[in-house]
């Protein structure tokens, strides 16, 4: 017994020195600038007494932050007692932290236990009944006391940070555009703040759903989110594709769960996206349609009607005289609220790129997406796309509700 005593001991205080090593090198490291100022890239930072943070100041009462960070983290990220230091000195027990990721967490504790989670994946967007969450409770906090300030992270602390932070803006009376053009000034050196085009969308969407009582002390505005609206998919389209005959598309939806805030992406369907053979015509070819209301200048008629003035066949080879990749759904696919269509260049692995929409802001039945519309279109995903591409999605007809719900905007991506 005492041999095997004697024989942990040596042990025990070798794994105390070692640790002891790790964490003064971990430390040294997280104060090399270089290293930070590396994975920061452009977005702005602090130097606060001695501390080097990517950390910045959207408005007085908003900070945006990349990952508070501890252990091997710390070595690339802000650290995370570097972090509560500045804060505890700066806006002592005055502020609340707010992360957005769904890949890691720390112990509210480092931070007085003011810590909420809103997660939602990377390079991603957030369900709408999210961001409503998100905005009242920022705006609960910080009109709560004059002196509370919000503080916003995700993992680099940029898109979906950016995301956030400029629903937070419009919240407070911004127009879309005006929040990530603050966000972008303020957060960045290069005025890039949110890049990914799914989330700026997104902003838009919640924009759309917020609406101001009148009156110069009118308080918060009123969200109107729209009701859940179920769409048939019936066909996808890259149109004005070279160097490929085929991509794989899956079809996937945000699902919420009871009881947590984060919502998973369920598949809904997967397919492939052959080349159309020329001449090629499908019985049953669905058909969209572009008109406008003939009227005299002066007069309002009495009863509007539609006037047609193209009707497409959109199986017909003369109407698409490029390459295009295609899958017709025999069985149209319902989707629901947050969907991502997102194309691979092979059935595992090679992402090209994906597109987040909500069905509510669909207008009438084709929704297309040119190459600025795509997230995370990489060198591969450019090599496929011609002059002309454009992704188009063909819906089926919108029930009651779709058609109410959101209101219609000139700047849609859109439909006909």
């Amino acid at each position: 017994m005492g041999l095997e005593l004697s024989k942990q001991g040596p042990a025990k205080a070798d794994n105390q020195s070692l640790l002891h090593v790790q964490l003064q090198f971990i430390n040294y490291l997280s104060r090399s600038f270089f290293v930070r100022n590396l994975v920061s890239k452009k977005r702005r930072r602090m130097l606060v007494d001695g501390y080097d943070l990517d950390m910045s100041y959207i408005t007085d009462r908003v900070l945006a932050m990349s990952f508070p960070a501890e252990h091997m983290r710390a070595m690339y990220r802000n650290p995370l007692w570097q972090v509560k230091s500045v804060l505890d000195m700066r806006h002592e027990g005055h502020y609340k932290v707010y992360n957005l990721c769904t890949e890691q967490a720390y112990n509210p504790s480092h931070f007085h236990g003011r810590v909420e989670r809103f997660p939602f994946d990377d390079n991603h967007v957030p369900p709408l009944q999210m961001m409503k969450d998100f905005c009242e409770d920022v705006d609960a906090w910080i009109s709560s006391d004059p002196k509370n300030v919000a503080v916003i992270h995700c993992m680099a602390g940029k898109g979906r940070t950016g995301l956030m932070v400029s629903s937070y803006l419009v919240y407070n009376g911004l127009s879309a555009e005006e929040a990530l053009q603050v966000y972008a000034q303020e957060r960045t050196t290069n005025n890039e703040g949110v890049s990914i085009p799914s989330q700026r969308r997104y902003v838009g969407y919640w924009e759309r759903v917020l609406s101001f009582p009148k009156g110069v002390h009118h308080g918060p505005p009123d969200v109107n989110l729209p009701e859940p609206c179920s769409r048939e998919l019936r066909r996808v389209r890259l149109y004005d594709t070279v160097n490929i005959d085929s991509v794989f598309c899956v079809v996937s939806e945000l699902q919420n769960i009871p009881g947590q805030r984060y919502c998973p992406h369920a598949e809904v369907s997967k397919s492939w996206c052959r080349q159309i053979e020329k001449g090629y015509q499908r019985a049953n070819s669905p058909r969209y349609y572009y008109s406008f209301i003939e009227r005299d200048e002066g007069k309002k008629p009495a009863r509007e009607e539609p006037h047609l003035v193209v009707q497409m066949d959109t199986e017909s080879s003369i109407l698409y005289q490029k390459t295009c990749l295609d899958h017709y759904y025999e069985k149209p696919v319902q989707v629901t609220g947050d969907v991502r269509v997102i194309f691979y260049e092979k059935l595992i692995g090679g992402r090209l790129f994906y597109a987040c929409f909500n069905t509510a802001f669909i207008r009438n039945s084709l929704l297309q997406f040119s190459v600025r519309d795509l997230d995370k279109v990489g060198k591969k995903g450019r090599s496929i796309c011609g002059p002309a591409f454009s992704l188009e999605l063909l819906f089926g007809p919108a029930n009651a509700n779709c058609l109410h719900s959101a209101p219609p905007d000139a700047n849609d991506i859109s439909d006909c």
